[in-house]
């Protein structure tokens, strides 16, 4: 049976979602701005913070993620909101986009001003999608569409401390090792191993929570990176190139992460605006990256941003052309393709090497040759026998 909070949560954002306005007016009187909404019993402990200046949306998703299990801090003003936040311990953030004083947007940027890696959950009414594609290009983790269903707000919640946990882990393994490293120098190549051994771990585990979120799998992470180490070899590249590329190709839509789950996981076709959206995954996974001072991570986001660059300046999201796309974007992009042929959707059948390879070298109305950098499509070509190896002999044990 629903709960008497959740059936007043959505009598009162479909009267917002009406008038196309928040409601200004009510006052939280009786009661405390900021509140405590302790985990169910033996449940996981993680913190997350709820900012809204509407009671009954705080008492609802305080109530959605305390029978989850987390620890929910409600806060009527997001000034106060970061003082709970400096204050420690928070893992992720609700915010309503429009409240006085200071706008969710504002508080985004607070945050990140003093946690870059915090995420940020905005809630938002249809009417302002625009301005929820504004935020995600400034860094905000998801959005969630009022009225919302209680099972994707958990989600998005479950995905934001998941993120939040994984970054923390990589962030503080990396300063523990440099210090024993910089502190016992007599074990400096075994220390240096172990950070490589774990950096490919978590890269793969980060890379693991988008796969989640759609139809791609383990198998298919992996088969990017042969696709791609195959035909850098084929092009001559340098040993070091080839290794980078291998490492990086499996990260090229880690950015999907932070595409909405009614966007990323629909059956059917796009709207136009839903495609906009999903466009965005290229620049959200550059920007989870480019702050690496590693090599391998910055060419991951290289290709991250520039998988759907198309030779003749048809891609996205820059409508790169021609030499100015990196020849990572360049490779990746045709072993992108040529595994999305191959593999099974919900929406089509697979298709054999020969009839995916000669889509891609001939073309239809889809895909043209034109799309691919002729040396790379060349390389392609040659390389197609052991692309098809690399198929199937990588395959999900479901399959």
């Amino acid at each position: 049976m629903q709960s008497p909070s959740l059936s007043r949560l959505q009598e009162e954002t479909a009267r917002q979602n009406a008038e196309g306005l928040p409601d200004r007016g009510r006052k939280l009187e009786g009661r405390e701005a900021q509140r405590n909404v302790g985990p169910s019993k033996g449940a996981q402990k993680a913190m997350v913070l709820v900012v809204d200046d509407n009671d009954f949306v705080l008492d609802a998703v305080g109530e959605v993620l305390r029978q989850k299990g987390y620890i929910v801090m409600l806060c009527a003003d997001s000034r106060e909101a970061m003082g709970m936040i400096r204050a420690g311990g928070v893992e992720a953030v609700l915010t309503d986009i429009r409240m006085p004083n200071v706008s969710g947007l504002s508080l985004l940027e607070k945050i990140h001003e003093h946690d870059g890696d915090l995420p940020v959950i905005l809630m938002t009414a249809y009417a302002e999608l625009h301005t929820a594609i504004t935020a995600l290009k400034s860094k905000a983790f998801d959005f969630i569409i009022k009225p919302y269903r209680p099972d994707h707000l958990a989600h998005a919640v479950q995905k934001a401390v998941k993120y939040y946990r994984l970054v923390k882990m990589e962030r503080n393994y990396r300063t523990r090792l440099e210090e024993e490293v910089s502190n016992r120098s007599d074990e400096l190549a075994g220390a240096l191993e172990m950070v490589r051994d774990m950096s490919q771990e978590l890269v793969t585990r980060l890379t693991v929570i988008s796969e989640y979120r759609d139809d791609d799998t383990g198998a298919h992470i992996k088969r990017m990176g042969l696709y791609a180490g195959t035909l850098a070899s084929e092009l001559k590249m340098p040993g070091d190139f080839v290794d980078d590329i291998t490492f990086a190709a499996p990260m090229h839509d880690i950015g999907k992460i932070g595409i909405p789950d009614s966007i990323l996981l629909k059956p059917g076709a796009l709207t136009d605006i839903e495609f906009e959206f999903m466009k965005l995954h290229t620049v959200i996974g550059e920007r989870m990256l480019v702050g690496s001072t590693h090599s391998k991570m910055q060419k991951a986001g290289i290709i991250s941003l520039c998988h759907h660059e198309k030779w003749d300046g048809s891609g996205y999201p820059r409508g790169l052309k021609g030499g100015d796309i990196p020849v990572e974007g360049r490779i990746v992009n045709i072993a992108d393709q040529y595994d999305a042929l191959r593999s099974r959707r919900p929406y089509k059948i697979p298709m054999g090497h020969q009839e995916a390879c000669r889509m891609l070298l001939e073309g239809n109305q889809r895909n043209r040759p034109s799309h691919f950098d002729p040396d790379v499509l060349g390389a392609f070509k040659r390389a197609a026998p052991v692309l098809e190896e690399i198929f199937e002999k990588h395959q999900d044990q479901a399959r």
